[in-house]
């Protein structure tokens, strides 16, 4: 996708990058001997853990997955808010995958295509582990928001740059730094490896490993995903507590009138993670207006944020793509997961399902009621007893 810079709106979204891009070009990485590092627009990212372990293309390693499938056929769609539905089945087109949209406000279930996929065992995050390494580097003070990392032979990045090229080298060098113990344990508090969903009989918690992966140790689990297990309702669960800054509630899916009617929302545990979400959030938007995820950017609506993921497991190529709309008034959470046997299977297809998603609603004035944004949470980074 082409952007114009002539478009109003795209050119009002790049100066909230601008005091970001000032700061990365003038910033130094300590004890250099240079002022100022040139920086590199993306690194190459290190290959998939199956493509990495095999010379045959990954359509014939992961032949048995189709790329294209009728995803919507078997679900239960009088769950779902109509028109969010709509617009979900609509954007997936004829893609084999699945997209969960929640409300990002009360941790509602506002639409799930491929029922089937979204409540599984749950499959390697990819790259949409980073935000996750991101908010524990910052928690431990491994970085700031001007710590440039090195990322090749002549080249440095700060995390924004890091989050919107999804650069593997920097995210591995935080794990390196933190540790597997600090990576799994700030994982497993944001909600990984534990059931997302409230009363939802047909989830899975996921799984995080107890001890480093064989395959690339904590750096590749922090730059892949390697070794954990993530469902679409758990990346979900903790998109919402990025967008409405420091809630984790327990995701709903009211399935009677009885229950509809009667909707609460259900908080999980607070995360005291608003002082660390600036830094985080204009890696996301990155990410959209430049990125791996610009093909999600609707000039013509609200401002998202997101983050891309793409690798391979033992049975399928997988794209990802988490997302949120918008900036100040979270209003959808909308997690993408595709699967299949080619090349067209990658985070960026993920996020072209968004953006068509993002315009649908759009274009039927969903977003148009008034939305307060949620304030931010103060208390202690957590808060409540852990899940058993």
């Amino acid at each position: 996708m082409r952007f114009k810079l002539t478009q109003p709106r795209f050119l009002a979204h790049l100066l909230a990058l601008l005091l970001v891009w000032t700061a990365s070009a003038s910033a130094a990485p300590a004890g250099s001997g240079s002022p100022r590092p040139r920086m590199a627009p993306k690194a190459t990212p290190s290959k998939s853990p199956t493509t990495k372990s095999s010379k045959r293309k990954p359509s014939r390693i992961v032949r048995g997955v189709p790329t294209y499938a009728d995803s919507a056929a078997d679900d239960t769609v009088e769950y779902d808010d109509p028109v969010v539905r709509d617009a979900a089945v609509s954007a997936l087109g004829r893609y084999n995958g699945s997209v969960v949209a929640i409300d990002p406000n009360t941790g509602r279930l506002l639409a799930v295509v491929n029922q089937k996929l979204a409540f599984s065992d749950g499959f390697i995050p990819c790259s949409t582990i980073k935000p996750v390494i991101g908010l524990a580097a910052l928690e431990q003070n491994v970085i700031t928001r001007d710590t440039m990392l090195r990322v090749s032979r002549r080249s440095y990045m700060n995390l924004t740059e890091a989050m919107a090229h999804s650069n593997n080298p920097f995210f591995e060098e935080l794990g390196r730094r933190m540790g597997f113990s600090t990576v799994q344990r700030f994982a497993r508090l944001v909600g990984l490896g534990e059931l997302a969903g409230y009363n939802i009989p047909e989830e899975h918690p996921g799984a995080l490993p107890l001890e480093p992966p064989r395959r690339g140790g904590v750096a590749r689990m922090s730059s892949f995903g390697e070794g954990i297990q993530i469902t679409p309702l758990q990346l979900g669960a903790l998109a919402t507590a990025v967008a409405n800054g420091g809630t984790l509630y327990y995701l709903q899916y009211p399935r009677t009138e009885d229950e509809r009617q009667s909707f609460m929302p259900r908080v999980k545990r607070k995360l005291n993670i608003e002082p660390l979400l600036p830094e985080l959030r204009e890696g996301m938007l990155a990410a959209v207006l430049y990125g791996t995820g610009h093909s999600s950017y609707d000039p013509d609506g609200d401002l998202a944020l997101g983050k891309t993921g793409t690798c391979s497991d033992m049975k399928s190529r997988l794209g990802w793509f988490v997302s949120y709309t918008d900036w100040m008034r979270p209003r959808i959470v909308l997690v993408v997961l595709l699967r299949g046997n080619s090349r067209r299977v990658k985070g960026g297809t993920a996020a072209e399902v968004a953006g068509r998603m993002y315009r649908y609603l759009h274009a039927r004035n969903y977003f148009a009621r008034n939305v307060e944004p949620v304030e931010a949470v103060d208390n202690s980074f957590f808060t409540g007893s852990r899940p058993d």
